[in-house]
């Protein structure tokens, strides 16, 4: 069979972020109440990251329900998604629901109840390497359409990600959640993506892991950070090897850079050693590089949403064409953005994109205006609640009543008895739960009514 080959990318992509939001300071001055040794601590944690406040889900949303709701909007919102069309279902993640069954089956369910014709001849599968599983899920796919060489067909990839730490730990001013969907099809609109030059990095180190039956991490902070700037020069040299380039004159010829970002001060500390290094720049040399495009723009958003772990790469992305589109208008079109994603134990993977003819029509839609401006101040009560949960094993705790949701939202309806997620919608036109008939379990541990 002969196959057309053509560019493989991204056609569209959609942020959701959960609209509960705590400011750091008041979580400093809470820990420096129950223990005033904690005050310069949690501080100087604030300084190193750059961070101002986090956001974190309601008691009713997880991994899943954040994955649907940014792909439904995707779909909604998006000329070209035909959902006949998609032939792979892939999410990325590092907060998984289920040792064996993958968030992706459960988003297909919810956007088929949800009336989105999602097809069932579809690949769907989880893909998880710490914060680089929704670029593997990505480069996966993307991979597989180029092979097929279909032009119809084009595929659903979701990064979705609570990051929560232990309290009283200073990784608590990392934490965040978030979602962001990708429509990847050949001849993309947006970004083209150079699939033979991806750079990796691999190696087995314990920066960050989260040990099985553990809902928290174990984060060695600085460690962590090490393996992230010497895995990227690392990365860094392997695509320019695989593209037939010089390291320096590659990286000066770079238009924009997204990184993955854990904390919002994170890819600036890699870039200013990758240009030392490469490039011989000082750290002033290499701020004025980095403002010249754009680079600060994609992350001051960060600051105030937190760590999304496998979309922080993508929601970068998105404040970055948002930002260059106004200042550079069509002119952002047939520029290259160099990606560089981490994940702990660890990884680093290395890419190339090219801006797409269509990405002004595409970026001209979006409203990450809302993403910014659509946050409630949490309370404390709310906020400690969310650390003590017991989310992923047991069942809801408080149980809300259903009518206490926002209209259009998809939700943890409860945790059967055998530890079985089911999930629901509001305003949906038909039953959300499993009926009697067609569950083996019995009754949810805990219900929205």
């Amino acid at each position: 069979m002969n196959r057309e080959t053509r560019a493989v990318g991204i056609s569209d992509m959609n942020l959701y972020v959960p609209n509960l939001q705590m400011d750091l300071e008041r979580i400093v001055e809470r820990r420096a109440q129950e223990d005033p040794s904690l005050r310069r601590h949690f501080e100087r944690a604030i300084r190193v990251t750059g961070q101002k406040s986090i956001r974190f889900p309601e008691n009713w949303q997880d991994t899943a329900t954040m994955a649907a709701q940014a792909a439904l909007d995707l779909m909604r919102g998006s000329r070209e998604i035909v959902p006949g069309s998609l032939r792979h279902l892939a999410v990325g993640t590092e907060s998984g629901l289920d040792h064996s069954k993958p968030v992706s089956a459960y988003v297909q369910g919810m956007l088929q109840r949800a009336g989105i014709a999602v097809p069932a001849s579809l690949s769907s599968f989880q893909s998880q390497h710490a914060c680089a599983g929704g670029t593997m899920a990505l480069l996966g796919v993307s991979g597989l359409l180029a092979a097929a060489g279909r032009p119809a067909d084009s595929a659903l990839v979701i990064a979705s990600d609570v990051a929560r730490y232990q309290s009283r730990s200073t990784a608590e001013v990392t934490q965040g959640a978030g979602a962001v969907a990708l429509h990847v099809q050949s001849s993309p609109r947006l970004l083209e993506l150079d699939l033979g030059g991806i750079g990796y990095h691999s190696q087995d180190v314990d920066d960050f892991f989260r040990p099985l039956g553990s809902s928290v991490p174990k984060v060695n902070g600085g460690y962590s950070m090490r393996c992230y700037e010497q895995s990227l020069e690392a990365a860094f040299k392997d695509h320019c090897a695989r593209t037939g380039q010089e390291p320096a004159r590659a990286l000066s010829e770079i238009d924009f850079f997204v990184l993955h970002t854990p904390f919002h001060d994170m890819p600036e500390m890699a870039l200013q050693k990758l240009a030392a290094s490469q490039l011989g720049f000082d750290p002033g040399q290499t701020r004025a590089f980095l403002e010249e495009r754009g680079f600060y723009e994609s992350i001051a958003p960060l600051a105030r949403i937190g760590n999304m772990y496998t979309a922080s790469m993508y929601a970068a992305l998105a404040f970055l064409l948002e930002d260059r589109l106004r200042v550079m208008g069509e002119a952002i079109v047939g520029k290259r953005i160099l990606l560089a994603s981490y994940g702990s134990g660890n990884t680093m993977i290395v890419f190339s994109a090219r801006i797409a003819e269509g990405a002004p029509e595409v970026i001209g839609r979006w409203n990450l205006d809302r993403v910014r401006s659509d946050s409630r101040s949490a309370s404390l009560e709310e906020y400690e609640g969310w650390l003590d949960g017991a989310h992923g094993t047991a069942g809801l705790s408080p149980v809300l009543d259903r009518s206490s949701l926002p209209a259009d939202t998809f939700f943890l309806a409860g945790i059967r008895n055998d530890g079985y997620r089911e999930y629901g919608k509001t305003d949906a036109p038909q039953s959300w739960i499993h009926q009697a008939e067609t569950s083996m379990a019995g009754e949810p541990v805990a219900a929205i009514a």
